[in-house]
């Protein structure tokens, strides 16, 4: 995986840094695979606007990804790696031996022609899902699952991945990307390796039109608004806004917006760092 850096040939391209996309095999998806894609716009059915600066954008389809891994005990092969416009990581497109095909999330180092395969019969390798009880400690993990048969929830965006700290009862433990450390029924299915397109992070858009392309709208700051219209808004010119809020008054950097008596509060041995 690599980045471009463009030529400065216009003002949107002078700071500009794009994917390389070498790790892209093809740019034709599997058409068996594709769904439509109704587009809220920060609708809901009402017709209200519940989520502000939404709107506009390319068209896509969905790429219908297998996150539960259930086909389990069958070898695949890796077809092609593929760009997806509705995820951050690149997908992978397996075909089994029996020729169903399927979209996975790709893991870093994943090739062409390798063979992947799901179940407590796997090896620890790249590419492979098993359950949690399976996997070696210290492992390197990702699209992990928080409860059976739900299908992959954590550890799906590009570049991230867990780690697999220690094995108690029922019960092991994970250290997530955001640093927190917590407890996961052990016939939870994971995928051993990191997810794919880990220079996501480097990624440079250069102006404010590919914004409008993901379909992103402007957004007005809070400071240059009304106290009618946000906590932070009014005073005589350049007014610092007070303490930093969101639109509701709830406070920003720092504050702990997790309920106290939430259920899963005791499946986590170490709360993320701030």
């Amino acid at each position: 995986m690599s980045v471009r850096k463009l030529k400065p040939i216009t003002p949107g391209q002078r700071f500009r840094v794009v994917n390389g996309f070498d790790a892209i095999t093809t740019d034709k998806p599997e058409k068996s695979l594709l769904a439509p894609i109704k587009r809220t716009g920060g609708r809901n059915s009402q017709g209200k606007m519940t989520m502000r600066h939404r709107g506009g954008g390319h068209k896509r389809r969905y790429r219908i990804i297998d996150f539960k891994r259930d086909k389990q005990g069958v070898a695949a092969e890796v077809k092609s790696i593929q760009y997806d416009p509705n995820r951050t990581a690149f997908i992978a497109l397996l075909e089994y031996k029996d020729g169903e095909k399927r979209y996975i999330i790709a893991q870093n180092g994943l090739q062409v022609g390798q063979k992947v395969i799901s179940g407590e019969k796997a090896g620890p390798e790249i590419g492979n899902a098993m359950p949690l009880s399976n996997i070696p400690l210290g492992t390197v993990i990702s699209c992990i699952e928080l409860r059976p048969g739900q299908g992959a929830v954590m550890a799906r965006s590009a570049g991230t991945f867990a780690q697999l700290m220690a094995k108690d009862g029922k019960f092991v433990t994970i250290k997530l990307p955001s640093g927190e450390t917590r407890m996961i029924l052990s016939t939870c299915m994971a995928t051993i390796g990191a997810v794919s397109n880990s220079d996501h992070q480097l990624l440079v858009s250069g102006k404010a039109g590919r914004s409008r392309w993901l379909g992103r709208r402007p957004r007005t700051r809070p400071v240059v608004m009304n106290p009618v219209d946000h906590p932070m808004g009014g005073g005589e010119g350049r007014a610092s806004g007070g303490h930093p809020r969101s639109r509701n008054g709830i406070p920003a950097k720092g504050y702990r917006t997790r309920s106290l008596t939430k259920e899963s509060n005791r499946y986590i041995v170490e709360r993320r760092k701030k």
